[in-house]
């Protein structure tokens, strides 16, 4: 039995990914970690990570930024490795995450979902083709109105993906409304809407002349990122130090 530490536990995600922990026969939750205690939980919940004492295999974080370099100096200092699941990371902190993947097996992705996993690979090929041919490239993701970090993570990835395929010619552009100028052919273009209850919608548009091609994914539930965050946790318990992403779980 593998023995995970949710950390964020108490969240919607957390709250999730217990449920469906529960329905696994090879993951148990042995531990939580929430600033809010007030909720019942099946296992002990430590308000810092920093009080944790039980014994894990491998954490699964769900919370936020300011939660996450004290979750990745435990993981150095228990030596366990950690599912990455929190977007909106600065700068510093994902130059923190590639020096603790030295120490400690992290497997980080901006979604967890299959779909958008898959997305990420056809976006690619889609960009080799699609971009030299003169398309113009525009993303649009649509989020609750409770998410804190815009663009998405998912979209930034989604955009690195396809700018990876292009050999980084291309800059990103989240707002023209400060610059009146067309479109310049190397610049991709990143929206984000926030309201009501979406949990995830990202629309990639190839603009040519005289047809748009484009794709969509759409998520109905929350419970796609967890079933993911659960199946990696599995492929990373007692993995060697090194940097992981969903498609080393994810054989396409």
């Amino acid at each position: 039995m593998i023995k995970v530490l949710m950390h964020g536990c108490n969240g919607k995600m957390g709250r999730m990914i217990t449920g469906l922990v529960k329905e696994d026969e090879k993951l148990e939750i042995a531990a939580g970690v929430d600033a809010y205690t007030g909720t019942a939980n099946d296992y002990p919940v430590f308000e810092s990570i920093s009080a944790c004492d039980v014994d894990v295999d491998v954490a699964i974080d769900f919370s936020n930024a300011g939660a996450v370099d004290a979750l990745l100096d435990y993981c150095v200092e228990k030596q366990v490795p950690v599912v990455l699941c929190t977007t909106g990371l600065s700068e510093e902190q994902l130059r923190k995450v590639e020096e603790v993947s030295k120490k400690v097996a992290v497997l980080k992705s901006a979604n967890m979902s299959v779909g958008i996993n898959l997305l990420l690979k056809l976006l690619k090929d889609a960009a080799k083709v699609l971009g030299p041919a003169g398309y113009d490239i525009e993303l649009v993701e649509r989020h609750h109105n409770q998410k804190l970090d815009a663009p998405s993570g998912t979209a930034l990835a989604l955009a690195d993906s396809m700018n990876e395929a292009l050999n980084g010619e291309y800059t990103y552009v989240y707002d023209r409304s400060q610059v009146r100028r067309k479109r310049d052919a190397k610049e991709m273009g990143i929206s984000a809407v926030r309201g009501g209850t979406i949990v995830g919608d990202h629309e990639v548009i190839f603009a040519g002349p005289d047809e748009v091609i484009e794709f969509r994914h759409t998520a109905y539930s929350r419970s796609v990122f967890g079933k993911g965050a659960v199946e990696a946790a599995k492929f990373l318990a007692g993995q060697p130090a090194g940097m992981y992403d969903m498609s080393d779980v994810i054989q396409f």
